[in-house]
């Protein structure tokens, strides 16, 4: 439908968003091993530390040879795996153009959480979708899809370049493209949309970060907010003349016509 390019909204609270980064950083770094180690090795990594429904709720037992992690912590370990290298370079472009400020709008260590229960939400709504499901989850979609609604919920009205379908680039404001966003997934999964794509994961995303952006959020970061160009600036009301109450001694000296001096233009 669209893809984010950038955004016109400056970090307010934190001088670099590291944990945005890291995020990227550590998924490329995953992605890289699991493709450098041949189709075995990513088949075995998807199955050792992807989210299989069937597995976590105990109606069916993974090879012993493919266990990795606690079934537990494949609620986690699923978002750092990813299909392919446009799998992966979406999700991150949407990390990385969005979650600068959702980061900058929690703190890095509240972001972090954030993130991670994101992920864990869209998990838990796959596996509640299809409870018996063999099929490995894996991707960050569900933890970016609750980046993203976080961003519409904060910074609605700040300005985007997107490419609308792909090609047209556009510069709008922020509620436009990713209400349609959000709207399409909530479509696809009613409509159960492709078998690819968990939409599932999508829709816990996006509910988990509607509800954890209003908890975590710092103090004194508002809601719904728009770039700092959007506000007008008032200018300083305008000082009615006043009549001269001291003459100088020096009748050559450089004296202003008005008061004792001008001020300056920052007073």
């Amino acid at each position: 439908m669209f893809i984010p390019l950038y955004d016109t909204n400056r970090l307010r609270h934190i001088r670099l968003q590291y944990v945005t980064i890291g995020l990227i950083v550590v998924n490329a770094l995953v992605y890289c091993a699991t493709a450098l180690g041949g189709e075995n090795f990513t088949n075995a990594a998807v199955l050792g530390l992807g989210f299989i429904p069937a597995v976590v709720h105990d109606t069916a037992e993974l090879d012993p040879r493919f266990v990795v992690v606690p079934e537990s912590l494949s609620y986690l370990t699923y978002s750092f795996l990813h299909a392919d290298i446009f799998h992966l370079g979406g999700n991150m472009l949407f990390l990385w153009v969005f979650g600068d400020n959702v980061e900058d709008a929690l703190g890095h260590v509240r972001y972090l959480i954030f993130y991670l229960l994101c992920a864990v939400a869209g998990a838990a709504f796959q596996g509640l979708v299809a409870w018996d499901s063999q099929v490995p989850l894996i991707g960050a979609s569900g933890a970016i899809a609750g980046v993203v609604v976080a961003y519409l919920i904060l910074y609605p009205r700040v300005k985007v370049w997107v490419l609308a379908f792909a090609r047209i680039p556009l510069r709008i404001p922020a509620f436009i493209p990713l209400i349609l966003w959000v709207l399409f997934q909530v479509v696809m999964f009613a409509a159960g949309g492709e078998d690819q794509i968990s939409w599932a994961c999508h829709i816990g995303g996006i509910i988990a970060g509607a509800v954890l952006v209003l908890v975590l959020r710092s103090r004194g970061v508002p809601l719904f907010a728009g770039a700092d160009d959007d506000a007008a600036v008032a200018a300083p009301p305008e000082q009615p003349p006043v009549a001269a109450d001291t003459v100088t001694s020096d009748p050559s000296a450089n004296t202003p016509r008005w008061g004792r001096g001008t001020a300056s233009s920052s007073d």
